[in-house]
């Protein structure tokens, strides 16, 4: 459930409320009745990283799987790209 935050403008309360974020927004201080007005702040919620789940919150499921890529990956660049004489052939001939 969302936290919000209100400031009254009469008494200067500043206070969190837990909402649904359906509910109408509080519009009267509770301390002095006065008027409240909601403050947009920053949220608390930050992905940090490139490629945040897979590699800050790995299982050891993921862990194999990404183990088992790379060295595939290293097995491809390892090996020299094939080409067919044909296709060489045919770029000369022209």
């Amino acid at each position: 459930m969302p936290i919000y935050e209100y400031e009254c403008k009469e008494c200067s309360e500043h206070f969190e409320v837990s909402q649904n974020i359906t509910d109408s927004p509080l519009t009267t201080c509770s301390l002095c009745g006065g008027e409240l007005r909601k403050i947009i702040t920053n949220t608390s919620f930050v992905l940090k990283g490139s490629g945040w789940y897979v590699t800050d919150y790995p299982s050891s499921e993921r862990k194999k799987a990404m183990d088992g890529k790379k060295s595939s990956d290293a097995k491809k660049d390892a090996q020299p790209a094939k080409t067919s004489d044909s296709k060489k052939e045919g770029a000369l001939s022209t």
